[in-house]
């Protein structure tokens, strides 16, 4: 059965807004591998919003640092699907707009043949993990105090997680890797 992992930037008083952090190569390098292990990424509207046209005219243009480009490559190639009412359609290639049935959606695909299940974004990721699909969370935790922001799963629920890996970046970020 495939996995379901949930991968989200966090700082260290909780805010998983993208205004704070330090998106510097081992933060890249770090996401790239992460995707490398998914074949497909399941977002909402926000992060949809969030990473096109942005990551996608740097895969095609080339237009960032070295890592950039390969975790712009790599997420422009993947399949992607999309969970949104009020998008009308999604342009990105390798998109697929769907309107309902999330639950249902993630469940036919954890039986399918493949590699690990990305979820991204707060919104999508709150809903998948009440109903307790998400089988990995990688929580990388950057050393800024936002103050302000979105936080992870503000509608609660408890979820009591294994720790199964840690990894510091020089720039004082921390990876951390759970399972439930």
């Amino acid at each position: 059965m495939r996995k379901v992992v949930f991968a989200i930037n966090i700082t260290i008083d909780g805010y998983c807004g993208h205004e704070s952090g330090i998106p510097d190569d081992e933060t890249h390098e770090y996401f790239t591998g992460y995707l490398r292990e998914a074949d497909v990424a399941i977002f909402g509207r926000n992060t949809y919003d969030l990473m096109y046209p942005y990551w996608h005219d740097v895969a095609v243009n080339q237009s960032g640092s070295k890592t950039e480009n390969e975790f712009a490559r790599t997420y422009d190639a993947m399949p992607k699907i999309v969970f949104s009412t009020t998008l009308q359609n999604a342009e990105w290639n390798n998109t697929t707009l769907l309107r309902s049935n999330m639950r249902e959606e993630i469940l036919k695909l954890k039986q399918q043949p493949g590699k690990s299940i990305s979820i991204g974004g707060l919104n999508i990721a709150s809903q998948v993990a009440g109903w307790d699909l998400i089988d990995e969370y990688r929580f990388v935790v950057h050393p800024v105090i936002a103050g302000k922001g979105p936080r992870l799963f503000e509608a609660g629920g408890e979820h009591l997680l294994k720790l199964i890996e840690t990894k510091t970046f020089r720039s004082g970020v921390v990876a951390l890797h759970y399972q439930k």
